[in-house]
């Protein structure tokens, strides 16, 4: 609920304060006083959109303070707006994002401008109006119709990404085949490359190694004095002496070990040189599959485990391909499934507000009938996509509905859309009965009407009044109107009037007693010229309003 608007060089507004109450606010004040900038301002601080123009000539920034009630909170909201662009949020001095703001205020205040229903006019919305008002019912149907719809669409995305690369396969199968066998046949295995390059290396270099390693072996064994025989005599001299001190013992120990590690080596000296023989057939195998090997690595821009990486997935592509058919009949099937399921989910949804909607159309009709439409009628209108000729698609994330509002207003005429039917002064009470009605169920403290009264006048602005009264018993309203009929139902009134001094344009915002209001209803009655008749007018009309 809305206590307090502080408004600050907003547009010609230099300095306004308004304390709001509870129950019927009503603003009134000539043409171009300032009404809809008020409303502005509001608008501003529950969370539209800044714009710079609303900043005063001639000054710095833009200021508007709000001092709201909501589940028991105090909210302090101030919106700030510089010459220069910069838009500042605030809730209780903190600064917040614009979308943490309009969270917060959505459930504040609601504002219907004169222009709101046109809301009203596009089919599109009826359905939205339906599921607000059982949506403790409506909102988990659609949560699971919504679940089904996104697997079913997943479904057919799978569907067609398959069909579509199967299409695409087909006509490249032939060669995705032959790259494959070509992987296939050259037998590879990870790190093969790395061997054989040092096989090669080996088998061109093995005349000059097996020189080198019968040199070896001749000198360190098999010569008349060779380097093993002179290692033995030295271990036998220190093992002849190793017993006179521990010393000697321990030396003659290391020199033994390294005698009979030195006989390993020249063993293995032996064995590699009897191993190392010159192959020019094996070169050249060796030379062959090296060379093959590279080529595949160069065709295909990978390495030998990115080959068999390769082959894999061709392999996996190709058995998808093969076993296309059965994939394609494994989707239709278990979309066909999801169909039924989801089928199911939007029936039960249809349901759901089709008993919504029977309660709202009840209940608006009601509400007509005290908005002085004694000869309406009012319908919901239910068909399916198919029905309503919309083949795709069969489903949506909403279901299958397609409501529509119909009218009559007159007796003797057919139900027709509510677009093709009902006037501007019409509409304007009509989205007063679906305020009255969704703001009930909503619980939304404020709302905030500005010309509601828009096309009518007489009898029907009386209505009008009253049945803002009504509204206001359980939600702050506040209203800016230039009817006195609806005017005269207000429990706080207070008028807008704007003043020059020749260089600037100032308005202001006055709160009105009994009295002034009398004068304020008897100016919207007859204009500058208030007579005794237009002030007796008044007081009938605020005597009336209170029956």
């Amino acid at each position: 609920m809305i206590r307090h608007i502080s408004i600050r060089n907003f547009a010609i507004i230099e300095n306004v304060e308004i304390e709001f109450h509870d129950g019927l606010n009503i603003i009134t004040g000539e043409t171009g006083a300032g009404k809809s900038i008020v409303i502005e301002a509001v608008s501003l601080a529950l969370g539209s959109r800044a714009d710079t123009a609303f900043v005063r000539s001639g000054e710095d920034k833009a200021t508007v303070q709000m001092v709201a009630d909501y589940d028991g909170q105090e909210y302090i909201i101030t919106r700030e707006i510089s010459a220069t662009g910069r838009n500042t949020c605030r809730i209780n001095d903190n600064i917040v994002t614009l979308s943490a703001l309009s969270s917060l205020c959505k459930q504040i205040a609601d504002i219907h401008g004169q222009y709101d229903h046109q809301s009203l006019l596009d089919p599109e919305n009826h359905i939205k109006l339906i599921d607000l008002y059982h949506k403790e019912s409506i909102d988990p149907a659609k949560a699971s119709v919504r679940m089904l719809y996104d697997e079913y669409t997943s479904l057919r995305k799978q569907l067609s990404d398959l069909r579509s690369q199967i299409s695409e396969h087909q006509r490249q199968r032939d060669f995705m085949a032959f790259e494959l066998q070509e992987i296939r046949d050259a037998s590879l295995t990870s790190g093969e490359d790395d061997a054989l390059e040092e096989q090669i290396a080996l088998l061109q270099n093995s005349e000059k190694i097996y020189e080198n390693l019968a040199g070896a072996y001749q000198i360190s064994s098999e010569s008349e004095y060779s380097l093993l025989s002179a290692m033995k005599q030295v271990s036998d001299m220190l093992a002849e002496t190793g017993s006179y001190t521990s010393e000697l013992n321990e030396l003659s120990g290391r020199i033994n070990d390294l005698y009979y590690e030195f006989q390993d080596a020249c063993s293995e000296i032996r064995d590699l040189r009897d191993r190392t023989v010159f192959s020019p057939e094996e070169l050249d195998q060796a030379i062959e599959r090296i060379e093959l090997i590279n080529h595949l690595k160069r065709k295909h821009n990978r390495d030998i485990d990115g080959l068999l990486s390769y082959a894999e997935e061709l392999e996996s592509a190709l058995q998808n391909i093969d076993n296309a058919d059965e994939e394609i009949a494994r989707l239709q099937s278990e979309i066909k499934k999801m169909e039924i399921a989801l089928t199911g989910a939007c029936n039960k949804l249809s349901d759901i507000r089709k008993a919504s909607a029977a309660e709202l159309q009840t209940l608006i009709a009601e509400q007509l009938l005290q908005l002085n439409f004694s000869d309406a009628e009012f319908a919901i209108d239910f068909q399916s996509l198919r029905e309503a000729g919309q083949e795709k698609p069969t489903f949506t994330p909403e279901g299958t509905d397609v409501v529509e509002f119909l009218i009559k207003t007159n007796v003797g005429e057919p139900l027709k859309p509510l677009s093709k039917i009902a006037s501007g002064g019409e509409m304007s009470r009509i989205m007063l009965a679906f305020k009255k009605i969704i703001g009930d169920y909503d619980a939304i403290p404020t709302m905030i009407f500005d010309e509601i009264d828009s096309g009518i006048s007489g009898i029907a602005a009386s209505v009008v009044g009253r049945k803002l009264r009504e509204i206001a018993q359980k939600h702050q309203i506040i209203c800016i109107t230039h009817l006195p009929q609806i005017a005269a139902y207000g429990a706080h009134h207070y008028r807008i009037h704007k003043e020059s001094d020749g260089k600037m344009t100032y308005t202001s915002v006055d709160p009105l007693g009994s009295e002034e209001k009398i004068q304020e209803i008897a100016r919207l009655l007859g204009g500058d010229n208030i007579t005794e008749t237009t002030l007796a007018s008044a007081r009938e009309l605020i005597e009336a309003s209170t029956k």
